[in-house]
């Protein structure tokens, strides 16, 4: 009766891992499983290398591993890409490393909002509801058809892409534009 009772468990535990992949779309190639954190699923992401590798250097690893909950807009390879030539060398320098994490940290809300929730803050604004994150911007969120797009505070549009990819310790949207502050 143990060995049987065991075998069921082991086999409900490995359902349920697979479980949290399937809900959850997936990102880079990679599954991405809602009880890992933002950071153990963005690592996995072939389409977030810049990402996690300027993560690592404004020492945000812990911060976005920590209990949150947050809602990150991680901008792809491509989003990073095509940023003026030099952009991301240069940010990723020791040196300015208060300029990345301003950048970044533009990126991050301080709370969970699924892509439904988000939707109806903006019908409840009449269209454009300010987002303030945890770097100080003020990114304004709308609707095209049924994509949210986002503003940052010079003017670029960032589309959702990959909506609601639920982690343990908040969600992340995938964009493709990397969000600037005005300053």
């Amino acid at each position: 009766m143990r060995i049987l009772t065991a075998t069921i468990l082991a086999g409900t535990v490995a359902l349920s891992a697979s479980a949290f992949a399937k809900d959850n779309p997936m990102v880079g190639g990679a599954a991405m499983y809602a009880d890992k954190t933002i950071v153990e699923n963005a690592v996995n992401s072939a389409d977030h290398t810049t990402l996690v590798a300027a993560v690592q250097a404004a020492g945000l690893v812990e911060t976005l591993s920590g209990p949150g909950p947050f809602t990150v807009f991680a901008p792809t390879n491509d989003a990073f890409a095509a940023l003026p030539a030099g952009t991301v060398e240069t940010l990723l320098k020791p040196e300015n490393k208060e300029q990345l994490t301003k950048i970044l940290t533009c990126h991050v809300v301080a709370a969970e909002a699924m892509s439904e929730a988000i939707g109806k803050m903006i019908a409840d604004d009449n269209g454009t509801h300010p987002v303030d994150t945890v770097g100080g911007c003020v990114l304004q969120a709308k609707m095209d058809g049924d994509k949210i797009t986002l503003t940052d505070e010079t003017g670029g549009v960032a589309s959702v892409t990959i909506a609601d990819v639920d982690q343990s310790n908040g969600v992340i949207h995938v964009i493709d534009k990397v969000l600037l502050p005005a300053s």
